[in-house]
């Protein structure tokens, strides 16, 4: 499978990214595709979990999001689709031509086993694209999928493949890490505003102890500082505890307007989910990706880079705990030459390895070798 291709990705939302990271590194890399000649088209089901969230946040929000993404993404051919009777009908359509056809593992088992029914007819080659950590925490919600019909996997992280290939018997998994869009994350010059930042969702409690060490305890001991949170799903604890350190909630934030946010910060803050610094070790995330490409200097509750993505205590700061965190954030709020240094060394590494073109390259000779 060499020259041009034709790709088909189905995701959850290409639009709207409220609650949705995926999208950040699906929009990057199909539009790198793009870029490199080949054609490619995006579905997602219309009126989904994600768009719908994104109106609940009120119709100034999504109409910036919708305007950023359509100032941003103006080559990408987004086409929506309803999971009804007609269905069938329009895959034929669409599918009809296609070389490879990837799809997100956010979406039904009853539209995947729908596309999948028209490989013998159409020829085309299927990959599963999971990045996220269910394989590990709920393997019987992956195990829904017909997974022995795709003729690969892509998993955003080596511990991801290996239970793939080990435990769910794949014969074709890649690791396949999610990276940074450059096109919209790089550093720009402005005036700071804001000394620590964190860009992330409250969630399912999967991060609540994690969030008070690193980033609600350190708040409240530098309340000299000016800290600050962008994301969604906080209940009301979550946002008292956040008010009672000092720390200032600000709501929503369209994923393409996060580097003017990195940029007006003097420091930012990645605390993974603890199924990313225990059993998915090696699993950066995409907001790391963003932070170090945004040219932030990053300091990062503990996770293992296992699998040398970066160059730790070079290209991001790992601390052990809060006192740590306390004393790291201080040191660099102070030492301007540091913070240079260090968000100098992670967009180096990142731009050198880590970018969409990068993985849109790697995705080509996956399509190579399906043919070997």
């Amino acid at each position: 499978m060499t020259g041009k291709l034709s790709f088909r990705f189905f995701a959850h939302s290409w639009i709207s990214d409220w609650n949705h990271g995926n999208a950040h590194f699906l929009r990057g890399l199909a539009s790198e595709l793009v870029n490199q000649g080949h054609e490619v088209r995006c579905y997602e089901e219309r009126d989904g979990w994600s768009v719908r969230n994104l109106a609940e946040e009120g119709t100034g929000a999504a109409d910036r999001a919708l305007q950023d993404f359509r100032r941003a993404f103006p080559a990408l051919d987004v086409r929506h689709y309803t999971n009804d009777s007609g269905f069938k009908e329009f895959l034929h359509r669409e599918l009809r031509g296609a070389d490879v056809v990837v799809i997100h593992e956010w979406n039904s088992p009853d539209v995947v086993a729908n596309i999948l029914s028209l490989k013998p007819k159409f020829g085309f080659r299927a990959l599963f694209h999971d990045t996220h950590h269910r394989a590990y925490t709920n393997p019987g919600e992956v195990m829904r999928f017909p997974l022995a019909d795709f003729d690969g996997v892509l998993a955003f992280g080596e511990a991801i493949r290996k239970i793939y290939s080990e435990a769910f018997g794949v014969k074709r998994v890649w690791t396949f890490h999610e990276a940074a869009d450059t096109a919209h994350f790089f550093p720009t010059e402005t005036a700071k505003d804001t000394d620590v930042v964190w860009i992330g969702n409250w969630g399912d409690e999967e991060r609540t102890k994690e969030l008070q060490e690193f980033l609600i305890t350190p708040a409240s001991a530098m309340r000299d500082h000016k800290f600050a949170v962008h994301g969604v799903r906080y209940p009301d604890d979550a946002l008292g505890r956040l008010a009672a350190s000092g720390v200032e909630f600000r709501g929503y934030l369209s994923n393409l307007r996060a580097p003017q946010v990195y940029s007006r910060s003097r420091v930012s803050l990645h605390v993974p989910r603890r199924f990313y610094a225990n059993g998915l070790s090696g699993v950066p995330t995409i907001r790391v990706f963003e932070a170090l490409a945004a040219g932030s200097p990053l300091v990062c509750s503990p996770w293992s880079d296992s699998e040398g993505l970066f160059r730790p205590g070079q290209d991001y700061i790992c601390v052990p705990d809060k006192s740590a965190m306390i004393s790291e954030l201080k040191h660099l709020l102070r030492d301007e030459a540091a913070r240079k240094q260090i968000a100098a060394s992670g967009l180096e590494t990142t731009r050198a390895r880590h970018t969409c073109a990068h993985r849109a390259q790697q995705l080509q000779q996956i399509c190579h070798e399906l043919e070997n």
